[in-house]
């Protein structure tokens, strides 16, 4: 497997087309428009609702093998208070999710902002019970943490341990540039992400990361570079870093990716680090290659 994956928080996006998608693409080849050009896509889709078996097997026949789902856990077993009555349901929602094959990238869970440390022994009792690498079900398993005592130091401590022992990633969820500067953001969005800190600390093999970009994509850069290096020294380590960018305003998220690829090139190449190429970019060289003619004998 790669030790680098970028994508964006959804594939069917409209408002693409034309600039990250052909102009005139159907919605029905946006999935594998998507998997031709980014690695991997954070599967908000099933955050909602779960998808059919047809579905899945879909997904997995529109995306090359070494595409990569980083799905939540639907909603209706994360935010229905404790999460250890829902083990079950989980273990089903990951047989529905099997035919992916090596398409499956870490699944994450997404907590609510009430779900507290007061729940943390309903938590471990659920991460004990997650499928473990042999099982056929196994996919690895973030957390996300919103509530703001999992935040404090002596609490973020525990927490990490806890979860470095069993192997089980902590999503970094940087909204930074959602609140430190003078304008709203998310003024507009119908979705706000949390004003929680940020804590760049891997406890997996792996790690996945959600940065929320700004609008105006100058007031990112300061940003991107700053994990650019982060993750080029998780990349020395040996540490697989999956990394997706959100925007109030979506239409801008793809060319982020691709600011922040080359960002991270540099970077790492600067160290002798390899960073998979963007195959977005190879589509792009084929588009602005012109055809050949055939010179006439004539």
């Amino acid at each position: 497997m790669s030790n680098f994956y970028l994508g964006c928080a959804v594939w069917a996006y409209r408002e693409w087309l034309g600039s990250f998608y052909p102009k005139g693409s159907k919605a029905g080849d946006f999935l594998r428009l998507y998997g031709d050009r980014l690695t991997a896509v954070e599967g908000n889709t099933t955050f909602y609702s779960i998808p059919s078996a047809k579905t899945v097997e879909r997904w997995a026949g529109e995306t090359p093998e070494s595409f990569q789902f980083c799905l939540k856990l639907p909603r209706i077993y994360s935010h229905d208070g404790p999460l250890v009555p829902h083990i079950q349901g989980s273990r089903t929602f990951l047989e529905r999710m099997a035919p992916l094959g090596p398409r499956r990238g870490p699944l994450f869970v997404q907590l609510p902002p009430s779900y507290s440390p007061a729940l943390g022994k309903d938590l471990l009792e659920f991460l004990d019970a997650w499928p473990d690498p042999g099982d056929p079900l196994h996919m690895p398993l973030s957390v996300e943490l919103r509530h703001p005592a999992w935040f404090t130091e002596k609490m973020g401590d525990r927490i990490n341990q806890r979860l470095q022992e069993r192997g089980v990633g902590r999503v970094l969820l940087d909204t930074r540039l959602m609140y430190e500067g003078p304008d709203n953001p998310q003024a507009l969005s119908q979705r706000k992400k949390p004003n929680v800190p940020l804590q760049p600390v891997v406890t997996a093999p792996f790690t996945l990361v959600r940065f929320i970009t700004h609008p105006n994509p100058e007031r990112n850069q300061a940003y991107l570079a700053e994990w650019a290096v982060r993750v080029a020294d998780w990349l020395a380590e040996g540490i697989q870093v999956f990394f997706f960018v959100h925007c109030p305003i979506e239409a801008q998220s793809p060319e982020t990716t691709r600011s922040f690829q080359r960002l991270l090139e540099a970077e790492a190449g600067a160290r002798g680090i390899a960073v998979p190429p963007l195959p977005w970019d190879a589509i792009q060289m084929e588009e602005a290659t012109p055809p050949t003619s055939q010179l006439s004998l004539f």
